[in-house]
């Protein structure tokens, strides 16, 4: 009985810790970052900061839901995207979709791979690697660093971009879909945080090379 008994303590504080420390460890990420406020658009944190954006919450989790279409559609409905750091190999990005059920999904109406604008890409976190789950791959968005690259595959051609900063931001703040200017070709990645729970937003910036 006492072995049964210290069996299901070792096995609380197992699943205690798996779930505590990657909140704490990313709490302490957070504190330590010093965010470029310059990096995204200074919009209005409202649903109207972006027209065609709206925040859609089902479940308690709310989520970006764009109407927006483009008037020359391209030639591919999906694209792939590689980033080293973080052990992400070849996953495949919807294009034009909100639907982040099965993977990554690029936020309809944003930029395309190689266009100026701003390439927005939506993808789940986890709580931990014992809890992950195949469709959690922005799981480890957090441990990007300024100069560490993100490559995308569209339509035969790669395109190489450079993550240039960081920010932290309400899930009702749309304004991180603008790209910092118009003129620069950027990508963004978001997740939500601390990882595998919603009360954030991280969105990883880059500026294509």
């Amino acid at each position: 009985m006492k072995f049964v008994s210290l069996t299901f303590l070792s096995l609380g504080m197992f699943l205690i810790v798996q779930i505590f420390m990657p909140i704490i460890a990313f709490e302490i990420w957070n504190i330590g970052q010093k965010f470029d406020s310059s990096l995204i658009s200074p919009q209005p944190e409202n649903n109207s900061a972006v027209l065609g954006v709206s925040i859609k919450t089902e479940d308690n989790f709310p989520s970006f839901v764009s109407t927006l279409t483009r008037l020359t559609k391209p030639n591919y409905s999906q694209f792939s995207i590689t980033v080293p750091k973080i052990n992400i190999e070849g996953e495949k990005v919807l294009v034009d979709s909100n639907d982040l059920s099965k993977t990554l999904a690029q936020l309809p109406g944003s930029a395309l791979p190689g266009e100026k604008g701003n390439l927005f890409i939506s993808g789940h976190s986890a709580l931990s690697q014992f809890f992950e789950l195949r469709k959690a791959v922005f799981g480890k968005l957090a441990d990007l660093k300024k100069g560490d690259q993100i490559m995308i595959n569209a339509g035969g051609v790669n395109y190489v971009y450079e993550v240039v900063g960081f920010k932290v931001v309400n899930p009702n703040d749309v304004s991180v879909i603008n790209p910092p200017e118009e003129q620069g070709r950027y990508i963004s990645l978001m997740t939500c945080v601390p990882p595998g729970l919603n009360f954030k937003r991280l969105v990883v910036l880059g500026k294509m090379l």
